[in-house]
């Protein structure tokens, strides 16, 4: 039986990239919590929150050590990514392409009625890129206006002061963004989409299950089958082989 529950997962995410999200999750509910508290400060949870916290000083050293943290953590991440990608470890499959849009109009035509199939896609689909791509220039711009809220007097010396007020806007507004588009879009996808329901486990297992990348990403299969070739089609797991060579973009291919 364990063979036969292995041979239908294959790895999908090393043990760095599960650790990244792993942290990316704690800091952004310590970030949404905090921040969320000190906005809606009047509202008698965020009063209670902060009373929890020690008060608004230690709520708002809280919210600036995790905000640096969370620098820390998005610098590591285009940093380790890019040297992937420039030294062509990595494929960009992550990178927008006009297939997305085709795929996006796609889907819609399928929904409709239009398309007796979804659209075909590789290793990231147009919804995975959309959100990546959100989080990650929102969380520039997070860091960017926090830092001048943080430091306003530094801030100001290169800056004229019209800046700061429109720093606050900014960044409250662009959380307030992140947090929907989280507990909305990305929080559906992950655990109530009835194609992963109760959850997908592939983030924090680095395992997927075959049907599921037959269903949502045929590319990356067929690419993964063509590379190994026939001998290894049936995508039988080997504890000694880390699997994620195979499919997290460490062998290049063409950007799908």
């Amino acid at each position: 039986m364990e063979a036969k529950e292995k041979s239908e997962q294959f790895r999908r995410f090393g043990a760095g990239r599960i650790i990244e999200h792993w942290l990316l999750i704690i800091l952004i509910l310590v970030l949404a919590v905090t921040g969320l508290a000190q906005r809606f400060h009047e509202f008698w949870l965020s009063r209670w929150v902060i009373s929890a916290m020690g008060g608004i000083t230690a709520s708002r050293f809280v919210h600036h050590m995790a905000g640096f943290a969370f620098m820390l953590l998005m610098v590591q991440h285009i940093l380790v990514a890019s040297l992937g990608i420039l030294s062509g470890r990595w494929a960009p499959s992550m990178m927008i392409s006009l297939k997305d849009f085709r795929d996006a109009l796609h889907n819609v035509k399928y929904y409709l009625g239009l398309e007796s199939s979804p659209a075909r896609c590789g290793r990231y689909d147009y919804k995975e890129k959309f959100v990546y791509w959100l989080v990650l220039t929102g969380g520039i711009q997070m860091v960017v206006t926090g830092f001048m809220l943080w430091y306003p007097v530094a801030a100001t010396r290169f800056l004229p002061g019209q800046f700061i007020p429109a720093a606050k806007e900014m960044h409250a507004n662009e959380a307030m963004l992140i947090f929907v588009l989280i507990a909305i879009w990305h929080m559906y996808d992950s655990i109530f989409n009835p194609d992963v329901f109760p959850i997908d486990t592939s983030i924090f297992s680095g395992y997927i299950e075959r049907e599921r990348v037959e269903k949502a990403h045929p590319l990356e299969l067929e690419y993964v089958q063509d590379t190994e070739g026939a001998e290894n089609q049936g995508m039988a797991v080997n504890p000694s082989v880390d699997r994620e060579d195979l499919t997290s973009d460490v062998v290049p291919r063409p950007d799908s």
